[in-house]
Formats: structure tokens, C-alpha cells, sequence
């Protein structure tokens, strides 16, 4: 089984601010451990006293505004965040990165969070019910190159021949 973690980064209401991003990393569930002692080692060097206290999120290690990141200069705030992608980066080849970025002055008027949690809404209808009358409008959305849709993944290991657009698109020809 695979895992999924996401976050986002930007605020759909912050006027300064032209874009929100949503993004994630799937890795292989027996390989989460590795990833956790990864960080562990380097929450290690920034608070050897309290480790676990340790969280690593980017802006505010970038911003550097409270503890533990406080009394960094730039240059160290940033190596903390390359040090943490870094982990991804040397992670199994079974990890994989993916993000939105969303401009939202294409969405001006709207804030384009409601668009994403509708897409995460009709896909979740899609699998989880097999209701597709919201997915059928949107499918054509998701990208695809050369007849491979690489904008929407089905995970699983239940059905070979599943018959959903993700996996039909990826099955080689018979």
C-alpha cells in the first residue's frame, strides 16, 4: 500500500500572493520508516535537546519568525529546507512528488479552492461510489499525453482490469 501525504502552500485569500499550490508524496508504506529516521537525524542537528518538538514546515522555517528556526540566518533556514527535500530526493524510487500550482487571477472572483475540493469530490464519488455524473463532466481536464492520462492516478492492487480512465489509459495492449 502506498501513502499519500498532501499540503498546500500559499493562501487562496492573500492578495499578495498570485498562486496557491497543492502539493503531495506517495511513498510505499514499508518504507515510511526510513524517511522518518531520515528526518529524525535532522531534527537531531537543529534541537538536540527536544528532536520531536521538531516540525519541519517550509514557510515557516523560511520565515524564521518562532522557534527553532528564530535564530537562523537565511542561508541556514534555506539549507534546512533543501536538507529536507533532499530526503525526498535521495528517497527509493518508489517515491513520487506531484503538485498543482494554481494562478488565481484566472480564477479571479472565485476562490479557486472551491474548484479543487469539487475535483477531489467527484473523483472521490467516482471510486468510492462508482458515481460518476460529476466525474463524466470534468474528465477530459485531467492531463494526458500520447492517449496516457497522467493527471489522475488509481492506485490499487484489487482489480487488473479495471476499467476507469487512469487505469485503462496505462494498460498495455493485448
Amino acid at each position: 500500500m502506498y501513502l499519500l501525504y498532501l499540503d498546500d502552500s500559499g493562501s487562496a485569500g492573500n492578495q499578495d500572493e498570485e498562486y496557491l499550490v497543492l502539493g503531495g508524496v506517495s511513498i510505499y508504506e514499508a518504507q515510511a520508516h526510513w524517511i522518518t529516521t531520515e528526518l529524525d537525524t535532522l531534527a537531531q542537528s537543529i534541537d538536540a535537546d527536544d528532536p520531536h518538538s521538531v516540525e519541519f514546515h517550509a514557510s515557516e522555517v523560511f520565515s524564521r519568525r518562532r522557534p527553532p528556526w528564530q535564530g537562523m540566518s537565511r542561508e541556514e533556514a534555506q539549507g534546512v529546507i533543501k536538507g529536507v527535500l533532499k530526503v525526498l530526493a535521495d528517497f527509493y524510487d518508489t517515491a513520487r512528488a506531484f503538485a498543482v500550482a494554481i494562478h488565481k487571477g484566472s480564477f479571479s472572483g472565485h476562490d479557486p479552492m472551491q474548484l479543487a475540493d469539487h475535483v477531489a469530490y467527484a473523483v472521490f464519488r467516482r471510486y468510492d461510489r462508482g458515481d460518476t455524473q460529476y466525474f463524466d463532466i470534468i474528465a477530459h481536464k485531467f492531463d494526458k499525453s500520447d492517449g496516457v492520462v497522467h493527471g489522475l492516478v488509481h492506485k490499487h492492487n484489487v482489480n487488473a482490469n479495471c476499467m476507469c480512465l487512469a487505469c485503462q489509459t496505462r494498460r498495455a495492449p493485448a
